[in-house]
C-alpha cells in the first residue's frame, strides 16, 4: 500500500468515526464535557491527517545536517579570563 492510499484509508475512518460522533451526539446530548471532549479529539484528528496529508504530498529534499569538527586540543585559557565558575561565583572571590 502507498502512502496516499494509507492516508485516503485513515481518512475514510475518520469520515466514519464523526459520523458516529455525530449520532452519539444526536443520542446523549452535546451539553456534557465528555461529549464535547470527544468530539474536540475526533476534530483534532482531522486536522493532524490533514497536514499529514500536506507534507507527504509535497516531498521536502530531506537535508543533512552540517556537522561541526570540534577538534581535540585544549581550548585557550585566554577565553576564561575573568570569567566565572558557573555556581562557584569569581575565582579569586570568595563567598560572602
Amino acid at each position: 500500500m502507498s502512502v496516499q492510499d494509507d492516508l485516503t484509508a485513515v481518512q475514510r475512518c475518520l469520515d466514519d468515526l464523526a459520523r458516529s460522533v455525530g449520532r452519539l451526539e444526536k443520542q446523549l446530548g452535546t451539553g456534557g464535557i465528555e461529549m464535547r471532549r470527544v468530539r474536540t479529539d475526533a476534530n483534532h484528528l482531522r486536522e493532524s491527517v490533514a497536514l499529514l496529508r500536506e507534507t507527504a504530498t509535497s516531498p521536502t529534499p530531506q537535508r543533512k545536517p552540517e556537522l561541526v569538527t570540534i577538534p581535540d586540543t585544549p581550548y585557550d585559557d585566554s577565553l576564561w579570563i575573568d570569567t566565572d565558575d558557573e555556581g562557584l561565583g569569581a575565582r579569586d572571590r570568595h563567598a560572602p
